[in-house]
């Protein structure tokens, strides 16, 4: 299986402290303004995509659907996590672009 960059740099964000991890630390993250990124899990209910959707959109953090609970946890050491905001900018910013570059890719570059 080939290494997943994006799981990789949430993995460095973690270990740097930079991760704020599970529904309530990751909302507390991003009502209080130290969140640069909110990245949810695949599988995640579709209450709890809409509630960080809405919340994120309201106050202009990016948002992004990515992996399964199961692999999100593993990156970060957990055993599941259905959301997680990253709370460094410079991370957020890097993960962003490889999340955007793996869009792009999926979308035949259109």
């Amino acid at each position: 299986m080939k290494p997943d960059k994006v799981l990789s740099m949430i993995g460095i964000a973690a270990r740097a402290g930079n991760i704020a991890s599970g529904e309530f630390s990751a909302e507390k993250a991003v009502k209080g303004g130290t969140a640069y990124l909110v990245i949810m899990a695949k599988d995640a209910s579709q209450n709890t995509k809409k509630h960080f959707s809405d919340m994120s959109s309201y106050r202009k953090v990016p948002y992004f659907e990515y992996a399964d609970k199961k692999q999100l946890g593993n990156c970060i050491g957990k055993e599941y996590r259905a959301s997680l905001a990253v709370t460094d900018q410079n991370l957020a910013e890097a993960i962003i672009k490889r999340l955007m570059e793996m869009e792009q890719l999926n979308n035949g570059g259109n």
